[in-house]
């Protein structure tokens, strides 16, 4: 499954053949988009490829369930979840089910396994992670190590089991962009399923419509967005701390991490009385439970 929004064309189609490839059919599910996504897959010319179009934006997590939901029709057993701003490498879906395969009968109950992330202007393949006191930990592989335990997954890349769909839930549509996947992980989690990460597979992924390159300590690489996804980053993240199941290690670092965006943001992002103003909107309308945008 493919969700878009407004994609580069180009890219789109890159993303499409890659994941044809891969899989037995394959559905995008477009939010809306002005341009037409639908011609653009048609062609193609995959005969598994297939378009749902909202005609409006209803979100990455409405977009997901739809997607779950032509799967479950079709009768698959797995579901890969893929960003536009995405591109699997050559055998990470059968890397991915392969693991998962070995996995469940070692008798995990996984929640889903995820390949790692290469960054397209860096090239850097960043490391799967889980939570340490003040920040989140890299996960090492050890030499022959196919996959490792980790506390959060990106939604792009990941495969899951119809399975554990049925036994977790499908994607919170109240969150609409941001936090979707961690939420799901950490409800998955609360029920005993935990998430995974692939030593080998990878992908190519892009983060943020800006990035700046900064010293603190070290020269790092910070994604900025647009103004707008503050909102539902700082307001997403109040949802989820006020609800039961969230362990208290992200609490902690989610905590952490909104500190540090404020922090960012207003150091470095281009327009940051507007991205500031939408943090401040997100934190309001989290502690009311309502929805500003």
């Amino acid at each position: 499954m493919v969700v878009t929004y407004q994609p580069d064309p180009d890219r789109l189609r890159a993303l499409l053949k890659a994941v044809a490839l891969q899989t037995e059919r394959v559905v995008v599910v477009d939010n809306g988009s002005a341009d037409d996504v639908g011609g653009l897959a048609a062609s193609l010319g995959e005969s598994g490829l297939n378009v749902i179009s909202f005609g409006r934006n209803r979100g990455i997590a409405a977009a997901h369930n739809a997607g779950i939901d032509w799967a479950r029709k079709q009768g698959g057993k797995y579901v890969l979840l893929m960003d536009q701003d995405s591109e699997p490498d050559p055998g990470m879906v059968a890397a991915l089910k392969s693991a998962h395969e070995d996995l469940v009968a070692a008798g995990n109950q996984v929640a889903a396994i995820g390949p790692r992330s290469r960054d397209r202007q860096t090239g850097h393949l960043a490391p799967h992670v889980r939570f340490g006191k003040t920040r989140f930990a890299p996960v090492a592989c050890e030499a022959g190590q196919r996959a490792v335990m980790t506390d959060l997954l990106i939604s792009s890349g990941s495969l899951i089991s119809m399975d554990t769909l049925a036994a977790v839930g499908e994607m919170d549509e109240q969150l609409f962009i941001d936090q979707v996947d961690t939420e799901w992980v950490l409800r998955a989690r609360a029920k005993g399923y935990m998430a995974w990460g692939h030593c080998d597979a990878a992908m190519a992924h892009s983060l943020g419509e800006w990035r700046r390159r900064v010293w603190l300590g070290r020269w790092r690489e910070i994604p900025l967005h647009k103004p707008f996804r503050y909102y539902y980053m700082f307001r997403n993240s109040v949802l989820l701390h006020r609800r039961g199941y969230p362990c208290w290690a992200w609490r902690r670092l989610d905590t952490i991490r909104l500190l540090q965006l404020a922090v960012f943001v207003t150091m470095f992002h281009p327009k940051r009385l507007q991205a500031l103003g939408k943090m401040m909107l997100g934190l309001r309308d989290g502690v009311r439970m309502r929805n500003s945008k």
